[in-house]
């Protein structure tokens, strides 16, 4: 004698039920960490109900970022070569160098504070040697060190164009020419 479909039908649907739930019997979910990725971990009750108190938790943190290295100040003294410059005397010079290559150069001249910037150059600026010439005569020079162009300009309207080497940590040597005929040459170092 055969079953009805619809008693067939629901044996096989809670078979199937049964051995779904036989499967699954084993499983549990388990909560993820967005941030890490990790499950959190799962806190046992004691056997009077009460929870732990939680584990303890380090904390890491981030290595904070390597600052920028500090602005390396080079004093420099600029001594007269001729009569226009004599009218000026001695002058002292500030370059800031930002360790980016660039930084700024301050000098007062009769009077005037005149600013100004200085860029670091390689040996394949071909300018480089043009100042030195001009303020030092046509010798023959070989330059060794780290090559540097400065400018400045005062609200008088003089300006100031300037060559130096750097040859050891604050120490080094440049010339300078003004516009109103000045010549100087430079001295770096305390």
């Amino acid at each position: 004698m055969s079953k009805p479909p619809s008693r067939i039908l629901s044996a096989a649907s809670l078979l199937a039920v049964a051995s779904l739930s036989a499967a699954l019997s084993a499983c549990y979910v388990v909560p993820i960490d967005p941030r890490t990725g990790q499950g959190y971990p799962i806190q046992r009750a004691d056997a009077r109900g009460d929870t732990p108190p939680p584990a303890s938790v380090t904390v890491v943190t981030p290595p904070t970022p390597a600052a920028p290295p500090a602005p390396t100040v080079l004093n420099a003294r600029l001594y007269p070569l001729n009569t226009q410059a004599n009218k000026g005397g001695l002058l002292t010079a500030v370059v800031v160098d930002n360790n980016t290559g660039r930084g700024s150069f301050t000098l007062s001249y009769l009077g005037d504070t005149m600013q100004g910037e200085s860029t670091r150059v390689d040996a394949s600026y071909a300018a480089f040697g043009r100042i030195y010439n001009e303020v030092l005569g046509l010798n023959q020079r070989s330059f060794s060190g780290r090559r540097g162009i400065a400018n400045a300009y005062g609200g008088k309207g003089v300006n100031a164009q300037c060559e130096y080497l750097i040859t050891g940590p604050g120490i080094g040597t440049g010339a300078c020419q003004f516009s109103d005929g000045a010549r100087y040459q430079i001295h770096f170092g305390s």
